[in-house]
């Protein structure tokens, strides 16, 4: 039986309220999954190995509900434009790019890397459109021993003409990577991923919510990131009442497990059936930032009890940081709370911790907690240069993490109970 103790100071958010605290205490596990946290151990645990980390902080790993693997290398460049000219400015040319594996291999291992160090332990992943990039990204992540969701990417029109893809051979590849992956990792799944309404024919759509639904496979896209695209999907779809009404009609709005990135501009209407349908938002305020798309109003989501996660969105967002994420969420709130007349209250510290933990790992499963049941994903947080630790709570230490903290400070990252090393 694998089992493994670690110690330390414990920090974790079951609810997003509020932190829950256990100092110089002992996290407990067997076969990956928590068993329970304790001051003292119990004699049937006396020969269990722990590892101690006294002084350290032990938080669960991050959980990144959305980012673009093929455009790790575009991150920091375009940030002056709006989104529509920068996917076609910057995006779409680099992502023609991964019809070449070689190039596809070069950069992937260093996203991989890169997730690794920022203590990212759960990702949903958008790829490319190519099958063979695609694979090669899930094989990277299955020997990284990292969880995620990779879908390749389907766009049949309104692209540029490297990644218009046939109808027939992008359902045809997609299906191919399902059976190839749907029994290969307990970790590394497949997740339907049509790029967003403008870019995929109702043909298309119709086709991968059939996939979805025969193959019980989640689905991510995106929804109401930019005012220009909302109109354009109205253009498009004029005889449907919005954007999620699209989604909804070809089964790829929460059938099965779902998440919109952004979700900006979502309609009253819009927000009621993301409750229903108990679609996720992935909230990816940096790259709303940074493409002047605006701020998702977090608060009418949590009120909805729609569940919500953070996202890096490289290559929209300049860092696959989710400590940067749960900062610049909490700031945003705050804009959003002085637009709403103070009606929207902004983030706490705990809620903001939250959707990056638990939040987002609720798409999972359970994961981004310390609660018994969950799987076994934490970090090992050495604080000692930001914070003087007999000064400070530790919800105190756990913000200045946060704000001043970068991966430097994480010792070691844990994924169903064993030590996750750097990637090679």
């Amino acid at each position: 039986m694998d089992r493994i103790i670690i110690k330390g100071d414990i920090v974790f958010t079951p609810t997003k309220d509020e932190f829950q605290v256990y100092k110089d205490s002992y996290l407990v596990s067997e076969e990956g999954k928590i068993i329970g946290i304790f001051d003292e151990l119990e004699q049937r645990y006396q020969d269990y190995p722990i590892n101690d980390y006294s002084g350290k902080i032990i938080i669960p790993g991050f959980v990144d509900l959305h980012l673009h693997a093929p455009q790790y290398a575009n991150m920091g460049l375009g940030m002056d434009k709006e989104l529509l000219p920068w996917l076609n400015t910057y995006t779409f040319p680099e992502e023609a790019k991964y019809s070449d594996t070689n190039y596809a291999m070069e950069v992937y291992s260093e996203l991989v890397k890169d997730l690794w160090r920022n203590g990212t332990t759960s990702a949903v992943i958008f790829s490319s459109i190519h099958k063979g990039s695609t694979e090669l990204l899930m094989d990277l992540f299955v020997r990284s021993k990292i969880r995620v969701y990779v879908g390749k990417v389907n766009m049949d029109r309104n692209s540029s003409k490297e990644l218009t893809e046939d109808t027939y051979q992008s359902l045809k590849d997609t299906e191919d990577i399902i059976l190839r992956y749907k029994d290969n990792s307990s970790l590394v799944k497949t997740i339907i991923t049509p790029r967003f309404v403008p870019t995929c024919t109702d043909e298309l759509m119709d086709g991968l919510g059939q996939l979805a639904l025969k193959y019980d496979v989640p689905v991510q896209s995106h929804l109401c990131e930019n005012v220009s695209e909302v109109e354009w999907v109205k253009e498009l779809h004029p005889n449907l009442p919005n954007y999620s009404s699209v989604y909804n009609k070809y089964n790829l709005f929460g059938q099965t497990k779902t998440i919109m990135a952004h979700s900006i501009y979502v309609t009253d209407e819009e927000l009621e059936l993301m409750s229903e349908n108990q679609v996720f938002a992935a909230h990816c305020v940096n790259s709303n930032f940074n493409l002047s798309s605006g701020i998702m109003p977090v608060r009418k989501f949590l009120n909805k009890g729609i569940p919500v996660g953070l996202g890096s969105d490289i290559s929209g967002g300049h860092s696959l940081s989710i400590p940067r994420a749960i900062v610049s969420a909490i700031q945003g709130s705050k804009m959003i709370w002085l637009d709403s007349d103070m009606e929207l209250q902004p983030l706490t510290c705990s809620e903001a911790f939250y959707l990056g933990t638990k939040g987002g790992g609720s798409f999972f499963g359970k994961v981004g907690s310390f609660e018994e049941g969950y799987e076994m994903d934490c970090l090992i947080v050495d604080d000692s240069n930001i914070s003087n630790i007999s000064r400070f709570t530790l919800e105190e230490r756990i913000e200045k993490f946060l704000y001043l903290g970068d991966d430097r400070n994480i010792l070691e990252r844990y994924i169903q109970g064993k030590i996750v090393a750097e990637p090679k």
